[in-house]
């Protein structure tokens, strides 16, 4: 135990998190991206209602569901899950690395254009200027903002976790890969096919770009986010430093290789497609460690998950991350693509990985983030409870709903039967998915009126208590 003088002039020698962390730029872009999830999942809205014959703007071009559908993907992945990274990675890095970003001017402006690259994207889908790439259908025009914009974020976020002297957080492991990966990938998927690359030599590399948009972006800031609130709302460490290790490798060497899985029986050559199965399997095999990993650090806790919110949202998460990993080791099988390929099975496997595992971790440091950020209690803790409750449930049902209507629909395919005859054992589905989705959607709506209050009600402030940032003094 130091003494009061030794903790004293140890403290001294580090700034505060206060003069670390730019926190009115977390709470920016979690805003943000809450705004985005709102707009991805209207897009997802009128979607399914044209596939259940009820779109209510069957005469608008600019609002067609194929281009909305578009929306809704770029929308998500861009406009929530980065957004919400980037807002964590701001509050993340400078405390484990005890070093600010490299310049906050520079972090506002990354804030302002990020926002633009998004909108633009978005409107750039709805006036028909998509590139003919999937998940690479960013308009020509916008590919070298992305890319600029995602070199500089790796500046900003690389330059303190490079500055660190002595081993790295496994945290600072993932983020920093991640950083360098994101960028590669991007310029992989919407480049190379677009320009360098046809025929099935582009859908090697599409599928490629596909997948590890996933697996080198989304995985690793997730994973490494996980690896730092995790420990400390348990406050233990991890149970095993070795796996975290086993882990981030087995990220990387297995993840680039199995992208091709989703062009199984195409012209691409079987010796890639067999390679892109095995690694599949593999790297299921190196994220069951993960799993266990923190499932052993939650051995003994007495419940905590089902006390604390922001763990059940972690631990809820993680439960979806081990059936979607399951599925991922048998779904890539070619005998098992033979019945599922095309199928709304692939559609419902993505929203458990994307919404049941990502959103999932990012809503739930949003709630664990939110109170410290402005400085008082959430407005209604209930509706956190909700929100926590329809979100999971909603989730539970549309993947569900759509992992069976897809044995339905790939079974109608078996059987030779007429394409009219796999609609109309689909259109069951379709519609318990749309209750589903209007649940998830009302869910979001509620954390963001939630959130708005508990904004509302930081700033009703005593004269002279106000912080610099515009938030609660602690």
């Amino acid at each position: 135990m130091n003494s009061a003088s030794e903790t004293s002039a140890l403290e001294s020698d580090f700034p505060r998190h206060e003069a670390l962390v730019e926190e009115r730029l977390v709470f920016w872009y979690f805003c943000a991206a809450l705004t985005f999830m709102v707009v991805s999942m209207l897009a997802g809205i009128l979607m399914g209602l044209q596939l259940i014959r009820h779109n209510p703007l069957p005469h608008l071009e600019i609002l067609s569901p194929g281009r909305w559908r578009m929306v809704h993907t770029n929308a998500i992945a861009y406009g929530f899950l980065a957004n919400a990274f980037l807002g964590i990675m701001h509050w993340v890095i400078p405390r484990l690395t005890l070093r600010p970003v490299l310049s906050r001017p520079l972090s506002y402006f990354i804030f302002a254009a990020w926002q633009f690259v998004v909108l633009a994207t978005a409107v750039g889908i709805l006036l028909g200027q998509a590139q003919g790439v999937e998940w690479g259908e960013t308009p020509v025009w916008i590919d070298p903002l992305a890319l600029l914009g995602l070199l500089l974020v790796a500046i900003n976020f690389g330059a303190p976790i490079l500055r660190v002297k002595g081993p790295l957080y496994v945290t600072l492991w993932y983020y920093l890969a991640a950083l360098v990966w994101t960028f590669l990938t991007y310029a992989m998927g919407n480049v190379v096919p677009e320009y360098f690359v046809c025929g099935s030599s582009a859908g090697a590399v599409g599928g490629l770009f596909i997948h590890d948009l996933v697996g080198l972006f989304v995985t690793p800031l997730g994973w490494g986010m996980m690896y730092y609130f995790v420990p400390i709302l348990l406050k233990r460490p991890m149970w095993s430093h070795g796996m975290s290790l086993v882990g981030f490798w087995g990220l990387a060497f297995f993840y680039p290789l199995q992208g091709i899985h989703h062009f199984l029986y195409t012209p691409i050559p079987m010796f890639l497609q067999y390679g892109a199965v095995l690694s599949t399997i593999a790297l299921e095999l190196v994220v069951v460690t993960v799993i266990i990993n923190f499932v052993g650090t939650l051995y003994g806790t007495g419940g905590a998950v089902l006390r604390n919110l922001p763990l059940r949202y972690f631990y809820t998460g993680i439960l979806f991350y081990f059936i979607t990993c399951l599925q991922c080791a048998l779904q890539t099988t070619l005998t098992f693509q033979a019945l599922i390929h095309f199928t709304d099975w692939v559609v419902g496997h993505a929203h458990m990985v994307m919404f049941g595992v990502f959103s999932m971790w990012q809503l739930g440091v949003m709630t664990y983030l939110v109170p410290r950020i402005l400085k008082t209690e959430w407005y209604n803790q209930d509706w956190c409870e909700w929100h926590y409750w329809a979100s999971t449930a909603g989730l539970a049902v549309m993947a569900g709903d759509l992992i069976l209507g897809g044995l339905f629909q790939g079974w109608s395919w078996a059987a030779m039967q007429p394409w009219e005859s796999s609609i109309r054992v689909s259109i069951p589905f379709w519609s318990v998915r749309m209750v589903a989705g209007l649940v998830m959607f009302a869910a979001q709506l509620l954390f963001v009126l939630n959130l708005y209050l508990t904004w509302r009600k930081s700033r009703q402030l005593v004269p002279g208590t106000e912080s610099s940032s515009g938030f609660v003094a602690a």
